[in-house]
């Protein structure tokens, strides 16, 4: 049965090509939500980048036919930008003149006007939904690009094997899964002894997915930083990897998800020179705002932002005093360690550099994609994010562009995902994240 979706201006703000995501349905536009769009499209921030998208799609759809009379869409559907209610007057209010009373009314014009076809309004809102409810409206949240947490890829399992498995797995270096398979590539596996549990064997599954391989054996460290439980041992495993170009680390506060990423980052970058820079980014909530109202140079605006990375640093070089931890400061100033804005990297081609982008929980798909998309030749790319502990209040633990990050790429041979489980911080630190 075709449906009737009218879309809200946050809808199309937060992924502009939601247009052609209903599939064989009707997409209705109101017009009140084509002038909201025209106001934002002047900011420089990427909700302006979101609502210039918009408004080419729909210059471009507007050369099959008179949008006020509805085009047929790729998807197979029909989109119609929505000017006046029933009988040709305009839409009525329900009790003022907000555009969500509009919308309400126009809803439930349209839901009177084609009572075959079930209408409903795609909102992103919460009290807007409620409000719609409330009134009869059937009403959703734009899910296409959500990835539940309990749904969410772990990116680990766990084998229990006869103590031979694990004495030929260790003896040949590999082990065919055998019934086991096939698994993601990158996915973590613990071989557990059946016969001993506390006996286990720490693997990792190949390109193929059909093989188990060992990790790296990272029992000495990594720049000062022992990994204190096998998941830590798994990321290390992952970030120390040449063939794995994108490493997402989850995990609540305190598991140590950003410290192993910087002490994998300064080893790559300057003991090994395998990169020409470590770059580590954070985003400024909310998300692509400009930082002018903080006085002082950009580095100084982006201090309160990033003090976060200075102590973690800080503490890298308090437990690794060898020479190239005690110069950490002048690689900062010599930009072989760099501090950036999220703000301004769309538009640039980013190559042979360490990326660290923290609290990537944040960030939306539409700026994830923005983020990895500028990778160039020969840079890694880190995200770390606690979906649990999102700030930026246009996303949520389903809806932001960490957990899409991780879903998108869990079958590609080139990333990894691992969750950190264990809190390492301190004692009240894991105990305060688990119980407040």
């Amino acid at each position: 049965m075709i449906k009737n979706y009218i879309l809200d201006t946050n809808v199309l703000l937060h992924d502009p090509h939601s247009l052609l995501s209903f599939q064989d349905n009707s997409v209705l536009v109101p017009i009140e939500v084509i002038e909201e769009i025209d106001r934002f499209k002047r900011e420089s921030s990427d909700r302006g980048q979101n609502a210039r998208a918009v408004s080419r799609l729909l210059d471009a759809l507007r050369g099959q036919g008179r949008l006020s009379e509805g085009i047929p869409l790729p998807t197979g559907g029909r989109l119609r930008i929505l000017l006046h209610g029933k009988n040709g007057t305009p839409s009525v209010t329900v009790n003022g003149t907000t555009v969500d009373d509009r919308l309400i009314a126009l809803t439930r014009d349209i839901q009177e006007t084609d009572p075959g076809a079930p209408t409903i309004l795609v909102t992103k809102d919460i009290n807007l939904r409620i409000k719609a409810d409330a009134v009869g409206l059937q009403a959703e949240d734009y899910e296409t690009d959500h990835v539940h947490i309990q749904d969410l890829y772990t990116g680990a399992f766990e084998m229990q094997v006869g103590p031979e498995v694990i004495a030929a797995f260790r003896a040949q270096g590999a082990l065919v899964l055998n019934g086991n398979g096939p698994r993601c590539p990158n996915e973590y596996c613990t071989l557990t002894d059946e016969t001993n549990l506390k006996r286990t064997a720490l693997a990792r599954v190949d390109i193929s997915g059909q093989r188990l391989v060992p990790i790296l054996d990272n029992r000495e460290g990594t720049w000062g930083i022992r990994p204190r439980n096998r998941e830590q041992h798994f990321a290390f495993d992952a970030l120390l990897d040449e063939r794995v170009r994108l490493v997402t680390l989850m995990g609540k506060a305190g598991t140590g998800k950003t410290l192993v990423a910087l002490a994998a980052g300064l080893k790559k970058t300057i003991q090994d020179r395998d990169y020409r820079r470590m770059v580590v980014a954070r985003p400024t909530i909310p998300m692509g705002r400009e930082l002018g109202y903080l006085p002082g140079s950009l580095e100084e605006k982006l201090e309160p932002w990033m003090q976060p990375i200075y102590d973690a640093l800080e503490m890298l070089g308090d437990l690794n005093m060898g020479h190239e931890s005690r110069r950490t400061s002048d690689l900062m100033r010599s930009g072989t360690i760099a501090i950036e804005a999220l703000s301004y990297i769309r538009g640039r081609n980013i190559a042979n550099q360490f990326i660290v982008v923290d609290e990537a929980q944040n960030l939306t798909p539409l700026e994830v994609k923005t983020i990895i998309t500028r990778v160039g030749h020969g840079t890694k790319i880190i995200l770390t994010g606690d979906p649990y502990q999102i700030d930026n209040p246009y996303v949520d633990s389903s809806s932001n562009g960490f957990n899409y990050a991780v879903s998108k790429f869990r079958a590609q041979p080139i990333a990894a995902h691992i969750e950190l489980m264990k809190g390492e911080r301190s004692e009240l630190a894991e105990v305060a994240a688990n119980i407040l």
